[in-house]
């Protein structure tokens, strides 16, 4: 039997892209929602929260989008031209708010520039992000196998939806993420934040939603033909019950719940998406198949995938359990 390897790889980049939505998702919603915190002893309870691992999710992003480079290079000579603004903006968020990182600890006078630069580097990391899906949501327009729109097609109102929805969305994983890890004043301020975070993130998943299948009639008969619709139908279903799942966490001031469900909503956003685009990878255009790397550059990639993966997943669980626990302004877990 041959592996179907285009397919694997396919699987594999989507994985890496979903761990790192949802892993750096929540240490960019912190960094967001650093303005809404004030006191400097709050704020570096709220730093200290993710600078164990902050820099350990960005690993996923860094083998997304390398191996849609190596794996899938058609595809990324599509998505590149036709997302460039967006993604750029994006690589200087991350810069800003990994430079604030080191620096902030090491100024008193200056430290509120660095205080901006981690909250504006967060918010235009998320808003960039989100305006690049929106952008590869709506197709791009692809001619003799390469990008045939302009330069400004990135920009619209449906990307400028899904920035906001996905900065509303990194804000409440944030805000989640800080009730499970910290106590006091922090935490407080979290389920208030959490408390306005929560529905707005389910309203804009319900406008995106709803939205999406008039962009294309393609997304159309995905979510609504028939027999489409018996295997779409059980995400926004699945949706509707994290939701509530979520709501009543914050009601009942769990600690844990919410940010599960938070996470939940994403990896369910994330397989909506699914839906709507396979077997294609850029999106109604060309297929998986289509933009893959010959068969042999595949095998040779997946060998060091086999290896690399495990231990990226290795490091990273090692991380998060041993700094399990409270975090507290000096940095301290408990």
């Amino acid at each position: 039997m041959t592996l179907d390897l285009p397919l694997i790889w396919a699987g594999l980049i989507a994985f890496a892209v979903l761990a790192y939505v949802i892993l750096d998702g929540f240490d960019l919603g912190v960094g967001i929602l650093f303005p809404l915190v004030r006191g400097e002893r709050h704020r570096d309870e709220m730093m200290n929260s993710v600078a164990p691992v902050w820099d350990g999710n960005e690993t996923w992003l860094v083998l997304g989008g390398g191996g849609l480079f190596a794996v899938f290079p058609l595809a990324f000579a599509i998505i590149m031209p036709a997302l460039y603004a967006p993604i750029m903006a994006m690589l200087l968020g991350l810069v800003f708010r990994g430079v604030a990182f080191e620096f902030r600890w090491k100024t008193r006078r200056g430290q509120f520039l660095w205080d901006w630069a981690f909250a504006g580097g967060s918010i235009l990391a998320g808003f960039a992000q989100g305006v690049a899906l929106g952008a590869l949501v709506q197709g791009i327009p692809v001619e003799g196998r390469a990008y045939a729109g302009g330069w400004w097609d990135w920009l619209t109102p449906f990307s400028l939806l899904t920035g906001v929805a996905l900065t509303v969305g990194y804000g409440l994983l944030g805000a989640t993420w800080l009730i499970l890890k910290t106590e006091g004043h922090v935490q407080r301020r979290a389920y208030d934040i959490a408390f306005i975070a929560a529905p707005a993130t389910i309203l804009l998943i319900g406008l995106v939603s709803l939205w999406t299948p008039f962009l294309n009639t393609v997304y159309a008969t995905r979510w609504f033909g028939w027999p489409h619709v018996l295997l779409a139908i059980p995400v926004p279903l699945a949706v509707l019950g994290v939701s509530y799942v979520l709501l009543r966490g914050l009601t009942e001031r769990r600690e844990l719940s919410p940010f599960l469900a938070s996470l939940a909503l994403f990896v369910l956003c994330f397989i909506g998406l699914g839906v709507s685009f396979f077997p294609h990878i850029v999106p109604n255009s060309v297929t998986i198949w289509a933009a893959a790397a010959p068969d042999n550059s595949l095998t040779f990639l997946l060998v060091g995938a086999a290896v690399l993966i495990p231990l990226i997943l290795a490091y990273t669980a090692y991380a998060y359990w041993v700094f399990r626990g409270k975090v507290n302004s000096v940095g301290g877990y408990h």
